[in-house]
């Protein structure tokens, strides 16, 4: 039979546990009287009762329905607030948990102000009461700008620069500065026409690249320090110096003839370094060769005067013979340099006339060959053999015979 049977008081609703026990007490609790759903205060209230038996309420309310029905469902109706509050709370405590990467330093804030710095790892801070703000320390950021300068010549340039840098002090770098990135930007664009301001063009754009960007990050490190943006610089780099767009290519005409200015002198200096030595070594030559001469002269000098000396020291002893010697020398140098032949024809001697001097010029280049000698060396032996023959005859006889001197 269904359960709706009409004119069957032994209705049961399926949506209910307890239709016969309604039956027993008039109907009443589940609507199954009335032949409807059940109802949700009911629902709500079976769920209140088996809350109740958890906690350990459900004797009592068994004990005392009997006697005061009112007191169990005021129970009841504290019982679920209560148990909404634990799992609130417990969900409060779990949402507490957090952890920190091993490149990141979390700043706490406890009610909007400066608590501590925790490090990587899991931590648990109250939520709501604490916010914690993770940074990245180890990141290498770069920034960089293209400026347009007035050096200290009164020139414009364009100077292009980047830079890198870290995060070295995390609560500076979130509470102190609200906009760190942008503080940095202002601070670099500040230093970076400090120094273009404070130098000439020409040394920009060539060789002081590097000095700018070396008195750029020193005083823009200054900045960020006196700022507390807590920022820490690694490099800068100037990318590119250069004349503005409208002048460009005048200036790559200068540079252009510098360029080849330089390189002349370049080549003149190559030319200097291969001549210069050069010309020192023929120089040092020279001199060595007038040194040389200046020593023989001198030896040859003296050589002269200490013959002259002996010369002077026999002639004394033998005035004749040695005024005889010195004119047969001295005829003999003369007449030895002409290419006449003198004959005697007085005796009255026929003689067939003989090219004499071809002769005498064999002769006497047969007798330096042989001898190895020239002739004023034969010359200077055979007057050492007539000065050894003069004092012989000297000592030898005590009165000179005297001739007549020409």
């Amino acid at each position: 039979m269904a359960w709706n049977e009409p004119g069957g008081g032994n209705q049961h609703d399926p949506w209910s546990g307890g239709g016969r026990n309604g039956d027993k007490k008039g109907g009443g609790g589940n609507g199954g009287g009335n032949g409807g759903p059940p109802d949700l205060d009911e629902a709500l209230k079976k769920f209140q009762d088996k809350l109740n038996g958890m906690l350990g309420n459900g004797r009592k309310r068994r004990g005392g329905a009997g006697r005061n029905g009112g007191n169990g469902g005021s129970t009841n109706a504290f019982a679920l607030p209560g148990i909404i509050g634990v799992i609130l709370v417990a969900i409060w405590a779990a949402s507490g948990f957090y952890l920190v990467d091993q490149s990141e330093r979390g700043v706490v804030l406890r009610f909007g102000k400066y608590n501590d710095i925790v490090g990587p790892g899991l931590h648990w801070n109250p939520p709501i009461i604490d916010d914690v703000r993770e940074v990245n320390v180890t990141k290498v950021r770069s920034l960089s700008q293209t400026k347009s300068m007035l050096t200290q010549d009164e020139n414009i340039v364009e100077v292009q620069m980047s830079v890198q840098y870290q995060v070295s002090n995390p609560r500076d770098f979130l509470l102190n500065v609200r906009a760190p990135e942008i503080s940095l930007e202002n601070a670099m664009d500040s230093a970076l026409r400090h120094e273009v301001g404070s130098a000439d063009m020409n040394d920009i754009l060539t060789s002081g690249r590097e000095l700018l960007a070396s008195n750029v990050k020193s005083r823009l490190q200054s900045y960020l320090d006196n700022y507390g943006v807590g920022l820490t610089l690694q490099t800068i780099n100037v990318e590119s110096t250069s004349a503005p767009a409208a002048v460009q290519d005048s200036f790559d005409d200068v540079i252009k003839a510098r360029e080849d200015r330089q390189r002349t002198i370049n080549q003149a200096l190559a030319y200097e370094n291969s001549i210069l030595p050069e010309a020192q070594g023929q120089a040092q030559r020279i001199i060595e060769e007038a040194e040389g001469y200046k020593e023989s002269v001198v030896a040859k000098s003296q050589g002269e005067a200490n013959r002259f000396t002996s010369l002077l020291t026999e002639y004394q002893k033998a005035p004749e013979i040695i005024r005889e010697r010195m004119y047969l020398e001295t005829m003999g140098e003369v007449l030895g340099k002409t290419n006449k032949v003198l004959v005697d024809v007085e005796n009255g001697n026929s003689l067939m006339y003989l090219p004499l001097d071809k002769l005498a010029n064999k002769s006497s280049a047969a007798a330096e060959d042989s001898s190895g000698m020239s002739r004023s060396e034969l010359d200077r032996v055979s007057r050492q053999a007539s000065d050894a023959l003069s004092r012989s005859q000297s000592t030898d006889s005590s009165n000179s015979i005297r001739r007549e001197g020409r």
